[in-house]
């Protein structure tokens, strides 16, 4: 019963859950970005080139087929989530208010007195 008391008090703790939600919106959020890099991007810049379908696009290396233009649109999508994660980041830290500026801590009292005896020496 004791490691499955652990587990429970380990699974319930705020980190292990908000670490959940987050790669759940995470996966929805790669479908949605997937779904504009494939249907709408990718399209356009098969315009802009010619007319080319990054996903066709392959080499035969012996039996082996090599389709590297998928590989080109993932990292197009990869691109596209960084720049609108950073975006979106950018905008979360700008709501943000500032922490004010921690206080120094006191002087420890040795020290003012070592700081007092060596004015004295000065004078």
């Amino acid at each position: 019963m004791g490691m499955l008391k652990e587990f429970k008090d380990f699974a319930m703790k705020g980190n292990v859950i908000d670490l959940a939600v987050g790669v759940v919106i995470g996966a929805a959020f790669g479908a949605i970005v997937g779904a504009v890099v494939d249907h709408i991007i990718m399209p356009i810049v098969g315009m802009i080139t010619g007319g080319i379908n990054f996903d066709s696009l392959s080499v035969k290396v012996g039996d082996a087929e090599l389709k590297y233009g998928m590989a080109i649109s993932a990292a197009v999508k990869f691109l596209a989530i960084a720049l609108f994660l950073f975006l979106v980041i950018k905008a979360v830290n700008r709501t943000k208010k500032p922490e004010p500026p921690a206080e120094a801590p006191p002087t420890p009292e040795d020290i003012v007195l070592l700081r007092e005896i060596r004015d004295a020496l000065k004078k």
